[in-house]
């Protein structure tokens, strides 16, 4: 069993190894052999993550549904609202995503998102397989899903980063440590890391100088940050590489802050009406915060409702009642940001995606017949008061991806999960590596792509099993 303390050991040292590690070459360049990459059907993605693990039972998979009453038995319990027509004929969400429902025949339903068990269930363990493609510890820092897109295709806008984490405090918010370690560009180097914008409405801050500051104390600046990034201790820690990618960073936001592409980060350039759609919260104004950032040509941008320990999604306790205001939050800016690429004629060539670490149950952890400690402290026989009404144990038998545009077939589901508890994938089960070899196909990457990384090679998806599901493209 991993530990909190034990994983991020592992990943303190593999973080600091990585730093003194060579370029990494991509595998087949040297024999003159490059690997066929797929054409593209998307340009950019935007990924939607419900950070805490989002319960599908009360989101896009509804079952069997009983309301709250004292002395309710939990065995009866599988999804804590009712569920509510689509765009889809036939195909149901839960209630309180109504806007939500009226664009899902522009989406696939993956129904069938399963992740292994990996013991003891610590979120962060979890979203960093989800988002790396492989499990902690590893021996090297392994590059975010964003930054394998930043390295091999590149910016689409030479100005604009390719790759923008939106929403998500690296800071004093618990776990900062392990976030901060997949929230990377690992071995690839800072130039292929995300620009974090944890604050949307504060985004346009981000690139202009301090208040008051002079065109010429802000370009002293600059080259003194460069200065110190060439000097002596720098290079002792890292290696050539590493060096050449952090000033290549350095530069890349220079540039950034003296070009007309900055108006993008700034929210309120948009109408007041077109604001007040989006602005259901932080969450709300990131989504149009990506929509900007992709207009003006991001390659991959991720908008979090944001991990906090026990908070948003990481539903412990009043889990009805939080996923109630989570479905208020996420409902309008999520279809809002749909309608407004495709009336933009974006949305072809945009990925969306929704998606989270795991689902939730209200009994089982992990998977059944799993060792994983449980974490809830709810009762699992008969509830008794409204805080205990919700779906509060890890689940990692079957959960839901929701994916727009971007090549996708339209108005489909596919996969299944079992009508009654244990709730697993029984049909078409997506595997996180084939989920990524998706993706990468989708945005024309093969999902076999490799680096040389300490004398082997380094897969986009783990060790290049991962197998794009054909039946998803259009």
């Amino acid at each position: 069993m991993k530990t909190r303390r034990a994983f991020l050991e592992c990943l303190a040292t593999a973080a600091a190894a990585t730093l003194a590690l060579p370029e990494p070459r991509a595998r087949g360049t040297e024999s003159g052999h490059s690997i066929a990459h797929p054409a593209p059907r998307a340009d950019a993605m935007i990924v939607l993550w419900m950070a805490g693990g989002m319960a599908a039972p009360d989101t896009f998979d509804p079952k069997r549904y009983r309301p709250f009453e004292p002395g309710l038995a939990v065995a009866d319990v599988i999804s804590t609202f009712p569920a509510i027509p689509t765009a889809i004929d036939g195909v149901q969400i839960c209630e309180g995503l109504p806007e939500i429902a009226k664009v899902l025949d522009r989406a696939t339903l993956i129904r069938s998102h399963v992740q292994p068990d990996l013991g003891s269930i610590l979120h962060s363990r979890h979203q960093y397989h989800w988002h790396t493609g492989y499990v902690p510890p590893q021996t090297v820092a392994c590059p975010h899903l964003g930054a394998w897109m930043a390295r091999v295709l590149g910016p689409r806008n030479p100005v604009m980063p390719a790759f923008v984490n939106i929403g998500q405090r690296l800071e004093g918010i618990g776990e900062s440590e392990e976030i901060k370690a997949f929230t990377t560009a690992g071995f690839f180097g800072s130039a292929f890391g995300p620009m974090n914008l944890p604050y949307p409405e504060q985004a346009a801050l981000a690139v202009q100088p301090p208040g008051g500051m002079s065109a010429k104390r802000f370009a002293d600046r600059y080259a003194a940050m460069r200065r110190l990034a060439s000097a002596a201790p720098a290079r002792e820690r890292l290696s050539d590489h590493h060096q050449a990618s952090m000033l290549q960073s350095i530069d890349n936001a220079h540039r950034l802050l003296n070009a007309r592409e900055r108006e993008a980060f700034d929210i309120t350039l948009e109408p007041k009406e077109v604001q007040e759609r989006y602005d259901t919260g932080r969450f709300g104004r990131g989504c149009l915060l990506a929509r900007r950032l992709v207009e003006q040509g991001a390659r991959y941008v991720e908008v979090t409702t944001e991990y906090v320990p026990f908070v948003h999604w990481d539903t412990h306790e009043n889990g009805h009642e939080r996923v109630a205001s989570l479905h208020a939050e996420i409902d309008r800016p999520i279809a809002a940001l749909i309608r407004d690429l495709e009336e933009r004629g974006l949305l072809d060539r945009t990925l969306v995606v929704i998606a989270s670490e795991f689902s939730r149950d209200m009994i089982v952890e992990g998977q059944p017949g799993s060792d994983a400690k449980d974490q809830a402290s709810s009762p699992k026989d008969f509830l008794q008061v409204p805080a205990h009404y919700g779906q509060h144990r890890h689940f990692t038998g079957g959960s839901t991806v929701v994916l727009f545009g971007g090549g996708m077939k339209r108005g489909m589901v596919y996969g299944k999960t079992a009508d009654e508890r244990p709730c697993m994938a029984i049909e078409n089960p997506v595997t996180i590596p084939d989920l990524h070899a998706t993706l990468f196909t989708a945005m024309g990457m093969s999902p076999k792509t490799a680096f040389d990384i300490e004398g082997r090679p380094f897969y986009a998806t783990l060790d290049g099993t991962g197998r794009p599901v054909s039946d998803l493209f259009a």
